[in-house]
């Protein structure tokens, strides 16, 4: 709300950054979720895997919410949906969360505009709207809510 294309140029490299760390470490990730026995077992740095992919998070989160402000459950929820729509390899799960996290900040903000002209509902609330009903669906499949 307010920001300018400009926020862009003073972002765009640790967007860069993050993404070139993760992207690299997608099978590291892999391994990793295969538990830390596996993932030494396979080669991998357990430790530095965890730096890594905790430095990686952070920065282009950082990166977001500079960019956007604090917009919440997208990245609670586009993840898990990522991983619903194609599996757990995080080669694949790390490009599609790129992608919908931008489509349901889209999806939000449009809806939001729509749904009570003239006045608009922030895009914070409608993805709250939008990731709480998802999130609530996830953890009752899951098991951690009991019925």
């Amino acid at each position: 709300n307010g920001r300018g294309s400009e926020i862009i140029g003073q972002i765009w490299p640790f967007l860069l950054a993050g993404a070139v760390l993760v992207l690299a470490m997608a099978r590291g990730l892999d391994a990793l979720a295969l538990g830390d026995d596996a993932a030494k077992n396979l080669g991998h740095h357990v430790g530095l895997l965890r730096v890594l992919g905790a430095l990686g998070a952070t920065v282009l989160t950082g990166a977001a919410v500079a960019a956007v402000g604090p917009i919440a459950f997208t990245g609670l929820a586009v993840p898990h949906i990522a991983r619903a729509l194609v599996g757990t390899a995080h080669r694949w799960v790390l490009p599609l969360a790129a992608l919908l996290g931008p489509a349901m900040i889209l999806l939000s903000d449009v809806v939001g505009r729509v749904l009570f002209p003239p006045s608009e509902v922030p895009v914070a609330v409608m993805t709250a709207l939008i990731g709480v009903p998802f999130l609530i669906v996830l953890v009752r499949r899951k098991g951690a809510v009991s019925s």
